[in-house]
């Protein structure tokens, strides 16, 4: 079995760490380069940064504090946010991404993941899905969760998967900031469906939670945000735990 992973979030909003609840009511957790560096000296796997309103505001994602966060952590990092084409994907690599994130623009255009994945490989391509579950099904949303799509989560994950993309970060708008455990059911339909790493969001408020959606959701990584950055949850403690729990971890 492959170890499974954890992975910090960084949301960041005017330059500062923020983190909501369903996507609304923002507070601050701080400065996203000193949070990056406690995260890579705790033993966190990866590191997500996503500059939460850039595809809302019309912006590309802030390139200087991508590098000043690269160059002070020693684990994979994933930006995402505004990215719309190739070269923006090549100026956040050259800053020191090792992959991007994308959501809107992939959504309003889906070959730019084929674009992505031909020009500078899969693994450095990871579709983020925003999605709500309304009448029994999941709705994917664009620019930060404020605007629904016609597309649904099941299909459009899979079409992202034949276009190239390298993994899939999902994240649940009912569950985000609520802090009641990831949605389960869907990690686990999006893992039996694909072939690609799942990574989940939404939904993170104690270990138990990590370690179901290991076991039932069959998620390949975690993403969390509030419960590191207010110190709910240590990583270190956090693997510890999971380890007691038969869930391999690094």
């Amino acid at each position: 079995m492959l170890a499974k992973r954890i992975i910090p979030c960084l949301d960041v909003k005017d330059g500062q760490t923020v983190k909501g609840v369903n996507f609304i009511n923002f507070r601050q957790a701080g400065d996203p380069v000193a949070l990056g560096e406690e995260y890579s000296r705790q033993g966190a796997d990866e590191l997500v940064f996503l500059d939460i309103t850039a595809s809302h505001e019309g912006r590309k994602t802030f390139t200087e504090m991508v590098r000043n966060v690269a160059d002070r952590i020693s684990i994979p990092f994933t930006v995402g946010g505004g990215i719309n084409e190739l070269k923006d994907v090549d100026k956040l690599l050259n800053a020191g991404a090792d992959k991007v994130s994308i959501n809107s623009a992939a959504i309003r255009n889906p070959g730019l993941i084929d674009e992505i994945a031909g020009n500078f490989g899969s693994q450095v391509c990871v579709l983020a899905i925003d999605a709500q579950l309304e009448d029994g099904k999941w709705i994917c949303y664009l620019n930060g969760g404020r605007i629904p799509t016609g597309k649904e989560l099941f299909s459009w994950a899979k079409e992202a998967q034949d276009r190239g993309a390298g993994e899939l970060l999902f994240t649940s708008m009912n569950h985000d900031g609520v802090k009641t455990g990831y949605a389960n059911e869907a990690l686990s339909q999006l893992a039996d469906e694909l072939s690609i790493p799942v990574i989940a969001s939404g939904g993170a408020g104690k270990m138990e939670h990590f370690r179901d959606v290991f076991v039932e959701g069959k998620a390949d990584a975690a993403l969390a945000a509030s419960v590191f950055h207010f110190g709910e949850i240590r990583i270190p403690e956090l693997k510890d735990y999971l380890r007691t729990q038969g869930v391999v971890v690094r």
